[in-house]
């Protein structure tokens, strides 16, 4: 299942300069993410955006877990 959904996050050159996008449009995976970090619900997002469906947002939540689970993120020191 996991793997269908990250079908609908595409990198394309040519669309937000490569950046992760939902489905191929301008909508940012990065955006999606900030909005939800904000306090933002599913379901706000999609009163925002009609053109965007549950599994778009679920699909950014995927794509994000991924990336952690491949990169080591360093944090400032105290």
């Amino acid at each position: 299942m996991q793997t269908d959904i990250l079908k609908r996050i595409t990198i394309n050159p040519e669309v937000c300069h490569g950046k992760p996008t939902i489905r191929n449009t301008r909508h940012m995976v990065e955006s999606i993410l900030e909005y939800l970090a904000g306090g933002d619900s599913t379901e706000d997002i999609l009163n925002e955006f009609p053109e965007l469906e549950k599994d778009d947002i679920l699909a950014c939540l995927a794509f994000a877990a991924k990336t952690v689970q491949f990169k080591d993120i360093e944090f400032p020191a105290a």
